[in-house]
Formats: C-alpha cells, structure tokens, sequence
C-alpha cells in the first residue's frame, strides 16, 4: 500500500542487506576487540556503546525539547531532556552524551527504528567529548534535567535524508564498575539544508469536533431558554483548555478548519441565558462570556482561511451505512443536515464554507458507506490510506476518482496518526514530533521530481496536548524546504495520480474494530419511532417551529460520531430525548370522565380536551365511539362521532355529542384524538354511559299523573276560593258597639242587611272559579294572616 511505500521500494535488495551486515561487522569490531584484551572492556564499552552488563535497561532517558526540529547549516542543535535511575542502586560518574547514527532510507526504516527507540544498546560512539554533560552521582528515582547544546557542523550530517539520533546515559555501577551505557533514547533529525526542487503540497485538517452536550429541552419562555446536558463544554472552552488550544493554536497555523457546526451552535447558545441539568432540576449556565470570547477568537481565526463544515452533529457515517440503512427513515436526516451546516457556519463565523465533504471515523470506507456520504450531498470523501491501499513503492497524491462522480481525499496514515496517543507523558509529545518531520521529509524524497498533494486529518477529537504536538510539527515545517502549506479544497482538485488505486475496499475489509464501536440497529429504531411521534406533534401545533428546532437537531446528534465506544450515552440520550417529547405531546390530553347516565331518547354527551402547552393545538379531531351502537348512538343515529379541535395554549374546550339511547344498559363510549392525517394522538379515554329509555307507555302514564296532578290543584283552589268568600260573607264579630274589634265605629254605616250578604253570597256562587297556584303559600284552611315575605293569592 502506499502507506507502506518506501524510498527504493519496502523489499531491501540484495546489495543493501550486504552493506548492512558489514555495516554491522564494522560497528562491532571495537567491542569484539574489546572482549580479546580484556583489560580494555571499560574503553570499549565507553566507544562502541556495548549492552549495558545487567543487560537491562538502567536509567530512563526522556527528551523534553529538541530545537531546531529540523537544522541547516550554522545552527546550533540544543537538546533537553531528563535522566532517571531506574535501578536500586546508585549511579557514578555518568554522563549525557548525543550519537549520530546513519541515515535511513525509506518511510518503514523509520518505523522500524521507532520501534527500538530506548534501550540500553547503541550501534554509535559519542560525538566530540566536550559535547557532553556530566552527572558525578545519579541517585535512584530521582529525575536530573540536563541540556545539550551541539553545533549542527560537528553532528557529521552529510547527504539529505533523515538521520538517527541517539541521546545516551553512560556510568558506572556497583556491579559493573567502569563506564558502560545504561540508557538511550533515540528519535530522527531531518536533514534538508537546502529546499528541494519539488516540494510536497501538504494540507493539514483542523478538526473543531466535540461531544454532544445540548438537549431536546427548552424553556417555556419567548427566548426557549436551552437546557444543556451537563457544562463540560465549559471546561473545554476555558483558557488552556482542549478547545481552546485549537483556537489559539490554530490561528498561527496554514491549516483548513473541519468544524461540526453543532459545536458552534452549542456555543452560540452559551452566550445566552442557560440552564444545566442537575440531578432532577436544572440550574442556571454561568459560561456566557466564555462562550462568547472562544466565538469571537474562532470568527477571527477563521477569516480568510478555508472551511469545511461536516454535516451537522458530525452524522456516524458507517454506522448509518451498516446497521441503519434498513430503518425507513435513518438518512433522511443526511441532507437536512447537510443544508443546516452551512447556514449555522455562516451565521455564527460569517464565512461561506464548504459542506461537500464527507469524513466517515478514521477514513475507513466500503461501497456502502461512500453511498450514504454522498446521500448527505458530499462529492468528496476523506478516507485513509490504510482503507484505500495503494501498491506503489512511493505516496501518491491524495486525490482521486472512485467512480459516480465522487473523489476520494486519501490522507496519510502515518502523518495523520502521529499524535495519537499521550502527548502530556514525558518526552513523547518531543518524539512524535520529530517523526513527523521525519516522515514528511522521506516522503518527498520518495519522488523528489514530482511534486504530490499529500493531506493529514489527525484524529477528530485531540486533546489540548495532542493538539500543541501538532502545532510544534507545522511549526517545524514553516521553513518550507520540502513542503509547502496547501488546503483541502485544493488538495481535492488536485490532478490524481494515474498508478494510485481507485477500488473502494469491500465491506469485509472494513476494520472489526470500528464495526464494534457502531452504533445498533435498536437505536435508528429508537430515532425512528422518535420521529414519527415528533411529526405527529408538529402537525398539531400552532407554532410547531418552536419544538421543530430543538428536537430535530437532537435526534441528528443521536447519531452522532461522538458516541462510538460509549453506547450506554448514548442510549441514555436518546431515552432522554423521547421521555421529554412524550412529556409535551401528554400536555395535550383527555380529561377522565366518570359514569353518566342517559334519560330519555336523547341527551347531551360532554368531552373536555385539555392543553397545559404555551402554544395552540389544532388540527385535532376527537372521535367519539359507542361499542354498542343498538343502545346508545351517536349524533342522529351513528355510532362513531368526530368533532374538530383547536384549543389555545393554558384552555381547555367542552366538545358536546348527542346520544340517543334505544335500549336501557351500560354503554362502554371511547374518546380518542386523531391528527389531520388520521394518525393516533395520545391513548384513549374509555368512560360508561347508562342509558334509561322513556317507552310510549311509560310517557302516557307520567302524562296522566300529570294530569290528575293539575286536576287536583284546580278543585284545591277552587275549595280554597269558596272558603275565602265565606269568611268573608260572616264579617267581623260584634262586640255590642256595632264595631268590629279594635276598629273606629263608622257613624255613616249601619248595620249589614241580611239580605245583601245572601245576596252577595248567590252571586259569589254563580261566578266561575279563577285558577291560582295549585301549591298557595299559606294553607287555605289557615285564617291567620300571611307572614313577611309570603304572596298569598287572592
């Protein structure tokens, strides 16, 4: 593969492994003439750099700092660094001295000598002895610094190339008293003091990626207040910080920046009122002028420079390929996505970037996995050459056509996977860089008349270590003797190379690893049934942009890069997601009814829909369901009856239906919403109705009661009238004045005749009854007279 392409080619002819087992006779004559005149061993061993006589590696030697990475003629190499004893007992007269090996050819020889970086063997002797810093004691785990500082005219440097360096600790022991090597630690100095006729184009990818920290939640209020996860974005944007770093870091380098624009809007809502959860509650965000100050270095950072916006939420590519592909519905978030990124980037860092570029995890790629990145809109996918193998004896250009119109980016394995691993340990950050130069120089030696487009797209998630190791590396490379900064739009345009593959590798070539890490085919079913209980709940809203935003941008972050290797997360998320979505949709809901009775043929039915939502409802339609529609129908005769809801935000609506009942018994009726499209909303409400059916029988009986009611009351009052008149005929009691009692004697008025009270009375007889409440206020049999209050009729 082309990864594994060498100067001269990966197989050592037969001539180079003769020179190399002389080479070797040659370097080992000092010590075989060591071991013959034994008295001379110490001497030997100080020369040659023989196996320490433990034969373990004593002291630990680390490399802090080594400057100039990559020298010309007149500079003066410096070199600092650290020695440990790792033995029990004491160190003597030791002493730090550098070695110069030979150069190596080819980008595997590099990797070989990396292999055998420490250790207690050197295949050369010391440079001049002044170069050198002495150490009289060196007590057990106890670290001493040291620094070297040697002029690159005295290393012996002669063709270009890459050369191997070797800083050494040499002393006595108690077991072996004279001067011996006890430890080495060995990296590569490139060699290039004048610039090459063809110098490589390199892009550098600047990932701007992190993991998933908003949710779904918003607040009630006009602004939607954003509810994060948890304010580890914080950390990461605090000065010193992972984030950070890029930012600062990033802004002095030729790079392209690769942004997940998820990230930018996550930040852009830092700047703002915020809430974090806490256990059960959430609580106030306090990052604001955090937010705004890493926004506001990235804006300045990124102006004039190339950016590439990934698909927001930075989609997992493969796994949407392997496990999703076959969930109706899983890709169709890809082009949204795609569309979203580019409006986030320009809004937030008011630049127009590109968003037609795919970059699966680790540049591993399939058939299937290249279909679904240029689904989401991308004619440029970034893979790696360790997938996309080329069988070449060289690195060729990155780019090239793999069929449908699309070209693959291929970056380098070697040069993108250099600072992966712990950069804060002591002296690795120091070699990983000097690698890299290392690396970059052989392969432009590789061909050096023809000038090649190379890319590097370092892991998507650096840490603020790893990611000043790669500063350090382009820095080392800002001379430009045999590269040249380049950008991944370019690099994508690039002429290809007519010998390098173009195969996408098949599916049963994609690493088991990755496969592992995938997400499972449950969570695009998760995603899915969220999404379709979403719809629905769009469809009812009067404002549905408010849920539309938030819960969309959730479930394309579901499915997020980011959750590779840590699946429960990510299950948790998506639970977290549905949980709050169910939440709303429940704000809209029946109110439980308790058993009615219906009375007579025809009643009045009352459903109540209630919405606790700050937003309208509409488009609702309640369906009313008699299960036993030859007792109770609905609405002049059916058995189903459907009104239509719109309720407004904090209301409820009272929906009436007419039931008829035919039959006396129980009736099961069943309430249920529906949205406009007929589906399900919310679950049933099931409550009883008793129908009591009035016969024609039975109403001409209660008619005739009624009427003899009426009758009753009619002969009542006319006793009570006749009674009345009586009383009246009889006049007052004569108290032998010819007054009534308590009444002033009238002088003008006799005494009654007899005959004009029967008189009156004949006549009071002959009149017709006048008809009176059937129920009179004051019995007719009472003479009293009425209290307060009380209507007596007359």
């Amino acid at each position: 593969m082309a990864e594994a392409a060498d100067f001269q080619g990966m197989v050592h002819s037969p001539a180079r492994r003769w020179l190399r087992r002389t080479a070797s006779l040659i370097a080992g004559a000092p010590l075989l003439a060591g071991l013959v005149a034994g008295t001379a061993a110490p001497a030997a061993h100080a020369a040659a750099g023989a196996t320490a006589a433990d034969g373990a590696r004593t002291v630990a030697v680390a490399l802090n700092t080594l400057t100039p990475g990559a020298p010309v003629q007149g500079d003066t190499l410096t070199i600092s660094g650290t020695v440990t004893n790792k033995g029990k007992g004491t160190i003597t007269d030791a002493q730090v001295d550098l070695r110069v090996g030979s150069r190596i050819f080819g980008r595997t020889a590099i990797d070989d000598a990396s292999a055998r970086s420490a250790g207690t063997t050197a295949d050369t002797a010391p440079i001049d002895g002044k170069y050198k810093v002495t150490l009289p004691k060196l007590i057990s785990g106890i670290p001493q610094d040291f620094t070297l500082s040697v002029p690159v005219n005295k290393l012996g440097l002669d063709d270009e190339g890459v050369y191997q360096l070797g800083v050494s600790l040499t002393g006595q022991t108690s077991s072996a008293p004279y001067a011996h090597l006890l430890g080495i630690q060995r990296t590569f100095l490139p060699w290039q003091p004048e610039a090459t006729e063809k110098r490589t184009e390199l892009t550098y990818l600047w990932p701007l990626i992190s993991s998933t920290h908003l949710s779904a939640e918003t607040g009630s209020d006009d602004q939607q207040t954003p509810v994060f996860e948890n304010d580890d974005l914080a950390e990461e944007l605090a000065p010193g910080g992972r984030l950070e770093q890029m930012v600062s870091l990033g802004n002095q380098l030729p790079v392209t920046w690769v942004i997940d624009p998820d990230l930018l809007a996550t930040a852009d809502a830092m700047t703002r009122n915020y809430r974090v959860r806490s256990g059960s509650t959430t609580v106030p965000g306090t990052n604001q002028a955090m937010a705004l100050k890493w926004l506001n270095d990235l804006e300045k950072a990124v102006q004039g420079r190339k950016v590439v916006a990934l698909p927001f939420g930075d989609p997992d590519l493969a796994s949407l390929a392997h496990r999703g592909k076959d969930v109706s519905g899983a890709l169709s978030h890809l082009q949204p996505a795609t569309d979203v990124a580019g409006k986030t980037v320009e809004t937030v860092l008011h630049v127009k970037p590109s968003v037609d570029f795919a970059w699966p995890v680790d540049g591993a790629i399939d058939p299937s996995i290249v279909d679904v990145a240029t689904s989401a809109g991308a004619h440029h996918v970034i893979t790696r050459g360790d997938s996309l193998q080329d069988n070449l004896s060289y690195t060729a250009s990155a780019a090239r056509p793999i069929g449908g119109g699309t070209t693959a980016v291929v970056a380098d394995t070697r040069l993108s996977t250099a600072f992966q691993g712990d950069m804060t340990v002591t002296g690795s950050s120091t070699l990983a860089v000097q690698k890299f130069l290392a690396q970059s120089l052989a392969l432009t030696l590789q061909e050096p008349d023809d000038q090649r487009s190379i890319v590097v797209a370092p892991q998507r998630m650096p840490t603020a270590a790893q990611a000043q190791s790669m500063a350090r590396a382009l820095r080392g490379l800002d001379t430009e003797r045999w590269t040249e900064p380049s950008d991944l739009i370019t690099a994508a345009a690039a002429t290809p190379d007519d010998d390098a593959t173009t195969k996408v590798p098949a599916a049963g070539r994609y690493p088991k690893k990755l496969r592992d890490q995938e997400l499972p085919t449950q969570a695009f079913l998760d995603i899915q049934r969220t999404q379709s209980r979403l719809d629905s709940f769009k469809a009812i809203l009067s404002s549905p942009d408010r849920v539309a935003a938030p819960f969309g941008n959730a479930i394309g972050r579901a499915v997020s890069t980011s959750w590779r290797g840590d699946g429960d997360s990510a299950q948790q998320y998506r639970g977290t997601v549905e949980r709050y979505l169910l939440g709303l949709t429940d704000e809209v809901q029946l109110i439980p009814k308790s058993v009615l009775t219906l009375s007579g043929r025809s009643a009045t039915i009352p459903v109540t829909v209630q919405n606790k939502l700050v937003q309208g409802v509409q488009n609702l339609t309640l369906r009313l369901t008699s299960d036993k529609p030859t007792r109770l129908k609905l609405d002049g005769g059916a058995r189903m009856a459907e009104r239509p809801i719109k309720i407004d935000g904090g209301h409820s609506q009272s929906v009436k239906f007419t039931g008829a009942g035919n039959a006396n018994g129980p009736v099961l009726v069943t309430a249920q919403l529906y949205t406009e499209d007929g589906k399900l909303y919310g679950g049933p409400m099931t409550f009883q109705v008793r129908v009591s059916e009035i016969t024609p029988t039975v109403m001409l009986v209660i008619a005739g009661g009624v009427l003899l009611l009426v009758l009753a009351g009619v002969k009542m009052y006319s006793q009570r009238k006749r009674a009345v008149a009586r009383k009246a005929a009889a006049g007052p009691m004569d108290d032998g004045t010819g007054t009534a009692d308590g009444a002033a004697a009238d002088s003008t008025v006799g005494p009654r005749d007899t005959k004009d009270t029967d008189a009156a009375r004949a006549v009071e007889d002959t009149e017709p009854e006048q008809p009176s409440d059937p129920t009179p206020d004051t019995a007719p049999e009472s003479a009293d007279a009425s209290g307060p209050g009380e209507k007596v009729d007359r």
